[in-house]
């Protein structure tokens, strides 16, 4: 997800247009008065909420995590059976970024936090650095989560360098890519999953090739891929060194994989395979076009199909498959971290457990796709053996396990997904929907974050 970067894991807008100009002292009260806003809206009507005399639970989420009772798994409904005394209200907006932004400040104030925050790998160092791991409940120690059945490495993301667990692990981004399979056929290109995927075995360069094929016989109004900037995240994926050095010191500018990443979305833009579309747009642009069918590949971590099956709809149900990527990588990926300064924190602990235990996990993949981060259940047959019905007789829990079983987790620095905002929305989406310049893109982002971090 879950981003939501964030995203569920791709990130919305930061910096466009005048804030490239603005000095921080502009910026900084701007986002004070959005957030003193949203404060307002979420911090009012906490107490009524409780005058029943259940415990109120609120989980506050981005992107689609797959636990609410109308598309999810229905985990909240079938928790509050279990036990009487909890109501769960869920607060989901799509942009990871904004939610990020927000929920920094909401920490910074100890005020209007939900008691259970989503936390998305991509800020993961940040949330667990010096000025924030004070502000989380150690769910080490409080709630009951059996650390040992996580991954070891999804553990070890949510640490705090004084061993504190921040965050439990929701699931991973093994990555793939969706396609259209009606829109393929119409390009004469081949529709099986094998043979798609023999189309850009091992290489992203082969990928932009199948790309120019499909240009070729393009059904009219419909591009190869959806988003440069979404290619720019699957490359970057599948490389082992990203935005920080082995020692997670922010090295974007010398990163080979950000290299290949930018150098790839370039290309995709410039040839114009894609539909110049921003993921996680708030005007839904993006999420029209799943079920108006205008592009015919995403890359696809593992959350990301169930975004395809809430967005397509019933009407293209069947209608898109998966295929393995040109290269195997992790995009996304998140946690559930209980700020210490909550009502229910006990209570808010138990519910991220339970939610994020083996078993919740196994449902959620059956409903929504998303990879688990317990060890039993990517080996069970639960997940070994799962077809979404959306995607038809797919093997997706093969698919993916199999992704999954290859993953070696890039370092990662607490500015990681701030410069990845700045990469693809400041950087890429100027390229592929204004034109501009790529050396001058390029140098825009440079100056955002010299302007907007300070390390």
């Amino acid at each position: 997800m879950r981003t939501s970067s964030t995203g569920r894991r791709p990130f919305g807008p930061t910096g466009r247009g005048t804030a490239r100009t603005a000095t921080r002292a502009t910026a900084a009260l701007a986002a004070l008065a959005a957030g003193a806003a949203l404060l307002t809206a979420c911090g009012s009507g906490d107490d009524a909420a409780d005058a029943d005399g259940r415990i109120t639970l609120r989980v506050g989420t981005f992107g689609s995590f797959g636990y609410d009772d109308k598309t999810g798994a229905k985990l909240y409904a079938e928790y509050e059976k279990l036990h009487p005394n909890i109501k769960i209200v869920e607060s989901n907006v799509a942009d990871g970024q904004k939610y990020w932004d927000t929920l920094k400040l909401r920490l910074s104030r100890n005020s209007g936090l939900a008691d259970i925050q989503a936390l998305e790998v991509g800020y993961i160092a940040e949330a667990t650095g010096p000025a924030m791991a004070g502000k989380w409940a150690d769910l080490g120690t409080t709630g009951g989560a059996n650390l040992g059945a996580y991954l070891d490495w999804k553990v070890k993301q949510a640490t705090t360098t004084d061993g504190k667990v921040i965050g439990l692990g929701t699931d991973i981004g093994p990555m793939a890519i969706c396609y259209n399979k009606d829109l393929f056929a119409k390009a004469k290109l081949p529709t099986d999953r094998a043979e798609v995927a023999k189309l850009w075995a091992g290489d992203w360069g082969k990928f932009l090739e199948a790309g120019r094929t499909y240009a070729k016989n393009a059904p009219a109004g419909t591009s190869f891929h959806d988003s440069a900037s979404g290619l720019f995240n699957a490359v970057l994926s599948s490389n082992a060194v990203q935005y920080a050095d082995p020692s997670g010191k922010l090295d974007w500018e010398n990163s080979p994989g950000v290299k290949q990443a930018w150098d790839t979305a370039v290309a995709a833009a410039q040839g114009k395979m894609t539909a110049q579309l921003r993921q996680f747009d708030e005007k839904g642009t993006w999420n029209a076009g799943f079920k108006n069918s205008r592009f015919a590949t995403v890359a696809c971590p593992s959350w990301m199909t169930g975004i395809i099956k809430d967005q397509a709809g019933p009407g293209n149900q069947g209608k898109w498959d998966i295929a393995a990527p040109p290269v195997a990588g992790n995009w996304g990926g998140s946690f559930l971290g209980v700020p210490k300064s909550g009502k229910h924190v006990k209570e808010a602990a138990e519910l991220a457990a339970w939610l994020t235990a083996p078993e919740q996990h196994a449902k959620v993949f059956g409903v929504n796709g998303n990879i688990p981060s317990t060890k039993d259940t990517l080996t069970s047959s639960a997940v070994q053996g799962a077809k979404l019905p959306y995607f038809g007789d797919t093997p997706v829990g093969q698919i993916y396990s199999a992704a999954a079983a290859g993953i070696r987790p890039a370092p990662i620095s607490r500015w990681d997904g701030q410069v990845k905002t700045f990469l693809t929305d400041n950087g890429i989406l100027d390229i592929e929907q204004r034109g501009t310049d790529p050396a001058k893109a390029w140098e825009n982002v440079k100056k955002l974050v010299d302007d907007k971090i300070d390390q």
